[in-house]
């Protein structure tokens, strides 16, 4: 196996991120004026590709990048966006370089992006820089948009499920309240009719929510996510489907950030970051200490087991013939394919199970109802 250092690669340009300028000017990022006005979440992925689209397109067709974050503010629709652009534009019309004046705008922007800008300024190709994040963020649309999509029917057959039983206990309840017999027991604890019905709702509602809301908390943090991601990447289908997005978005993060002259070590932090996934992004001091020391890039993500044998023998190979770019940029489209064909899987499985507690519900149900007409029919008996 060829041990190449990563100084073999393609001649790369060393960065420092735009938020260092931030610190040695004011000391403290949290602290500067910019950062004191970037306030509001991060824009969203639709406004952000658009935005990367137009502004490389005006760029590319000679307007000047004060003029172009100008009309590119005034023409969004989205008020986050609206405001991070005109406050870069000012920067920029002071005399601030692109990158620096949105990495003061908060958490407005992604890392990457500030990243990529600040390459595309070093280098002289902003605007085709623009044009990749472009579709970079168009292609973590249509992931994302995939995802619920896929999940969408399961979603509705659990909350169908769970309203035909609190209805079924609610008529249950009502029948034997007009006939004065004691109602039949469907749920456990004695639960029966509205209060019953309304119990088991806030059960079922309750804990959907205590998860979600436990899963947003831990996720919440970076070191939450390391801990989280790589227990979910174990749960069978689930952690399939996770794998392929994030390998997905690594292959499309890398090929972009090597295509613009980004240094190795830069862009490998950047592209596991743009995995939104715990686990890779955790497994990014690993893979640099192999590469550092000379190791070739597949036996580095090898070692960390994130990746599929299949996926590494290709890099291994683009590494030989000085392709690695290239070869991921094709390979993003096949597991972008791969995490579809995951979906699918995760969501049939979803409603298998969904539907297979509801057939176990009615079974339970069928044999309760059995149990008390038989009951009755002893009774008579020995009446």
């Amino acid at each position: 196996m060829s041990r190449r250092s990563s100084s073999d690669s393609k001649k790369k340009i060393k960065l420092s991120h735009p938020l260092d300028k931030l610190k040695d000017d004011t000391g403290d990022t949290s602290t500067s004026a910019g950062a004191s006005r970037g306030f509001g979440g991060r824009i969203r992925l639709t406004t952000l590709s658009t935005t990367c689209r137009k502004l490389g397109t005006m760029l590319e067709s000679g307007v000047a990048a004060r003029k172009a974050f100008s009309v590119v503010a005034k023409r969004t629709h989205d008020q986050r966006a609206r405001t991070a652009l005109h406050h870069v534009d000012e920067a920029v019309q002071e005399g601030h370089d692109v990158a620096s004046s949105m990495a003061e705008q908060g958490n407005a922007f992604p890392p990457l992006m500030i990243d990529m800008v600040s390459v595309g300024e070093k280098t002289g190709a902003l605007p085709e820089i623009l044009k990749s994040l472009a579709l970079h963020y168009e292609n973590l649309v249509r992931l994302r948009r995939s995802f619920f999509r896929a999940i969408a029917w399961p979603m509705f057959q659990l909350n169908a499920a769970i309203w035909v039983i609190a209805l079924l206990v609610l008529v249950l309840g009502m029948i034997a309240q007009s006939t004065g017999s004691k109602p039949l027991q469907v749920l456990p604890f004695g639960l029966s009719g509205g209060t019953g019905a309304v119990v088991w709702l806030f059960a079922c509602y309750g804990t959907l929510g205590t998860l979600i809301g436990g899963y947003l908390l831990v996720t919440k943090s970076m070191q939450g996510r390391k801990l989280l991601d790589p227990l979910l990447m174990k749960i069978p289908v689930f952690g399939g489907c996770m794998r392929s997005f994030a390998i997905a978005r690594f292959s499309w993060a890398f090929s972009l950030t090597q295509n613009s002259g980004m240094d190795i070590r830069e862009s490998l932090e950047a592209s596991l970051n743009a995995t939104s996934n715990g686990a890779y992004i955790a497994a990014f001091p690993q893979i640099w200490r192999e590469v550092e020391s000379g190791e070739p890039l597949a036996w580095a993500m090898r070692r960390t087991q994130l990746f599929p044998g299949e996926y590494l023998e290709m890099v291994e190979t683009a590494e030989e013939t000085g392709t690695v770019p290239e070869m991921l940029d094709h390979l993003g489209p096949q597991f972008e394919e791969e995490a579809q064909r995951a979906l699918k899987a995760m969501t049939s499985t979803l409603a298998w199970v969904i539907w297979a507690m509801v057939a176990v519900f009615i079974i339970v149900l069928i044999f309760r109802v059995a149990t008390l007409y038989v009951g009755m029919l002893n009774e008579a008996a020995r009446m």
